[in-house]
C-alpha cells in the first residue's frame, strides 16, 4: 500500500492494497450478526472494533434506514453449442424487446444456438465490444419474457457466487446469499451489507428505527475492477432501480439517512440528482463526486481498485479509507461478500 503522502484520489493505483488470501471470506459468519464491525466516527475520528450484534449502540437516533430488497437469480447455467462444445453463461440483466445481456465463457458467433436443460435455448443476437453478449432466450421455441425466464433459471441454474469465492455454490448459499427481505428478482450479486442481519437483529432495528426499501438489481459489473489509470476514465456500469412512493416521501425530507450498502447509496444519490423514481442508475461516487443525501454508510470491505472502495472514499477521503483498510487487515477482519463490515458515521 502507498504512503499516505503519495495517494492521489484520481489515480486507480492509489486504491490498491494487499490482502492475505486467508482473509477472503468463503463462508459467512455464523450467526450472521457475529461478524466483526468496524465503526468510524468522522466527528471524533475514532475507530471502534465491535460486532454486528452491537450495531444499534452506534446508529444515531431518528435515523431513517434504507435497504435494497433485490433478490439474486440463479444466474449461472451450463449449456452446449451445436458442435457439442461446452458453454458457461452468466445472466446479467434484461433489455427491451425480450433481449438479455449475458456474459459467456466459450467462443460464439452471432446466430449461434446454445441449448440448456429444460428445453431452454438461446440465440446470439449481438457480440458487444466489452465482451458481453446480447441474446434471446427460448423454451420449446417460445420466446421468453423476464419472469418466465427467471422461473427456469431458478430451476436449473446456480447462484452466481463472486469470482473470489473459489468454490461451487452449495445448498446453504441459497439462504446465506439472499437477504432476509429479498423480494424482487433481478440481481446477480447480493447487496452484501444486508447479509449480516439475523431475524432478531432486524426485528430490533425495526422496533427502534424507521426502515425503508428500494430496489437496485445489482449487476455483474459491480465486480469489474477499474482498469483505466485515471478513475474518471472508467466507464461506469448501469443497473435498473425502482424506489416506491413511500420511500420517496422519506427521501424528500431532511431526515438523516443510513444507507445499508453501496447499492442503496448509489440509488439514493442517483434519485437525488435526477428525481426519477426508476430507471438505469450509473452514478460513480468517488472523492470528486461526493454523496449529498446519504449521511451514514454501512458496508463491507471491498476489492482493491474497485468502484466500491472509491465510493467509501467519497465519504471519508482516500487517506482515511486506506488507513482503515490497513487496520482491518491487521485486526484480521474477513473481506468481501461474506466478510465483515464497517459503519461510517
Amino acid at each position: 500500500m502507498m504512503q499516505n503522502s503519495q495517494l492521489n484520489p484520481l489515480k486507480t493505483i492509489s486504491y490498491d492494497y494487499h490482502l492475505p488470501s486467508e482473509q477472503i471470506a468463503t463462508y459467512p459468519a455464523n450467526p450472521a450478526d457475529s461478524a466483526k464491525l468496524l465503526v468510524y466516527d468522522r466527528k471524533t475520528k475514532k475507530i471502534t472494533h465491535t460486532t454486528f450484534q452491537n450495531l444499534l449502540d452506534f446508529i444515531p437516533k431518528n435515523t431513517q434506514i434504507f435497504f435494497n430488497d433485490t433478490k439474486v437469480i440463479k444466474a449461472r447455467i451450463f449449456g452446449k453449442k451445436e458442435t457439442g462444445g461446452k458453454i458457461e453463461l452468466l445472466f446479467n440483466k434484461p433489455l427491451p424487446n425480450n433481449e438479455y445481456l449475458v456474459y459467456m465463457r466459450g467462443k460464439v458467433l452471432v446466430g449461434n444456438i446454445i441449448t440448456f436443460e429444460k428445453e431452454l435455448s438461446i440465440k446470439i443476437v449481438k457480440l458487444q465490444e466489452d465482451g458481453t453478449r446480447i441474446v434471446k432466450f427460448y423454451q420449446n421455441s417460445q420466446e421468453l419474457d423476464f419472469l418466465s425466464l427467471v422461473e427456469i433459471l431458478n430451476d436449473i441454474g446456480h447462484l452466481p457466487l463472486p469470482p473470489y469465492i473459489k468454490r461451487e455454490d452449495q445448498k446453504s448459499d441459497d439462504t446465506d446469499y439472499q437477504t432476509l427481505f429479498a423480494k424482487n428478482y433481478g440481481a446477480v450479486a447480493a447487496p452484501t451489507a444486508s447479509l449480516h442481519f439475523t431475524p432478531e437483529l432486524l426485528a430490533k432495528l425495526q422496533e427502534n428505527y424507521n426502515t425503508n426499501y428500494l430496489t437496485l438489481h445489482v449487476g455483474a459489473g459491480t465486480f469489474k475492477p477499474v482498469e483505466s489509470d485515471d478513475i474518471l476514465d472508467h466507464p461506469m456500469h448501469s443497473e435498473f432501480y425502482e424506489i416506491p412512493k413511500k420511500s420517496i416521501e422519506v427521501l424528500n425530507t431532511n431526515e438523516k439517512i443510513l444507507a445499508v450498502g453501496t447499492t442503496v447509496t448509489r440509488t439514493i444519490e442517483f434519485y437525488n440528482d435526477t428525481k426519477k423514481p426508476n430507471g438505469e442508475a450509473n452514478l460513480f461516487l468517488n472523492p470528486q463526486n461526493k454523496p449529498k443525501k446519504v449521511d451514514y454508510l454501512l458496508t463491507n470491505f471491498h476489492l482493491p481498485k474497485s468502484t466500491l472502495i472509491m465510493l467509501v472514499a467519497s465519504f471519508i477521503g482516500i487517506e482515511k479509507t486506506m488507513e482503515i483498510y490497513e487496520e482491518a487487515i491487521r485486526e484480521n477482519y474477513r473481506f468481501f461478500s461474506y466478510g465483515d463490515g464497517m459503519l461510517i458515521l
